[in-house]
């Protein structure tokens, strides 16, 4: 792996608000470096020449010069503002080229597949990252899995992926990829629609029901019921003769 060289400048007062802030004005990071059993150093760095490693290779091997040191490291966390995304710090933790390191290493995907282009499955890119163990010389840029025979309802594992310089530090049986069967729409009949939307409930309809046999009027020629009352302004009924006088 390419190792890339980049010049330091010693901070005082480190952890100071103010005096971070001016730095990253000035197009300088506040960074430290530490590991190897040696004293933490607190410095800036440049700000371009960051973005320019970071954007070729995030995993680079760093050799950062300073007053009184030069150092060999990885970048092991980096901040950035949440609504910028300008960087904001950086830990450097110093390496042995000749240990082996854990990192992690992006994962990238080749080849069409044939579960999406011609089952009409959809891709599912479960793992983004897998994390390595290797030394620092021959960490890889990017780990490549091809995924053109690839069908649908199938996927593949961290066992899957082909061997390298490295050692697969995540689970075997860890999903990294798989193809998926699209969910179908259940879409309701326009008949099935109509009929719901006509259809009264049962309650209701037997209140009206009941409501109608209330309001409705006797048949012609039936007697009331015992002690009932006639209806307004229905005839009394035939009065008895009067009797005869004497």
């Amino acid at each position: 792996m390419q190792q890339t060289k980049i010049s330091a400048e010693m901070r005082d007062k480190a952890g100071q608000r103010g005096i971070l802030s001016a730095h990253r004005a000035g197009g300088r990071i506040p960074a430290v470096i530490y590991g190897l059993d040696k004293k933490p150093v607190s410095v800036t760095v440049d700000e371009k020449a960051m973005t320019a490693i970071i954007k070729a290779n995030p995993n680079a091997i760093i050799t950062i010069a300073y007053q009184g040191g030069e150092d060999v490291v990885i970048i092991k966390a980096m901040q950035r503002h949440p609504v910028s995304d300008k960087y904001r710090h950086f830990d450097f933790q110093r390496i042995s080229l000749t240990e082996k390191i854990k990192v992690k290493v992006h994962v990238k995907l080749v080849g069409e597949c044939y579960g999406a282009k011609t089952q009409g499955g959809l891709v599912e890119h479960t793992m983004r990252e897998v994390n390595v163990s290797c030394l620092p010389t021959e960490i890889p840029h990017e780990v490549i899995i091809d995924i053109t025979d690839l069908h649908i309802n199938h996927s593949l594992r961290v066992k899957d992926i082909k061997p390298g310089k490295y050692d697969l530090l995540d689970a075997p049986e860890q999903i990294v990829v798989s193809v998926t069967a699209p969910k179908e729409e259940k879409v309701e009949t326009p008949a099935a629609g109509a009929a719901a939307a006509g259809a009264e409930p049962e309650v209701i309809a037997k209140g009206k029901e009941k409501e109608g046999a209330e309001g409705a009027a006797p048949a012609a020629g039936a007697k009331p019921a015992a002690g009932a009352k006639p209806a307004a302004g229905a005839p009394a009924g035939d009065k008895k003769a009067d009797a005869p006088k004497k």
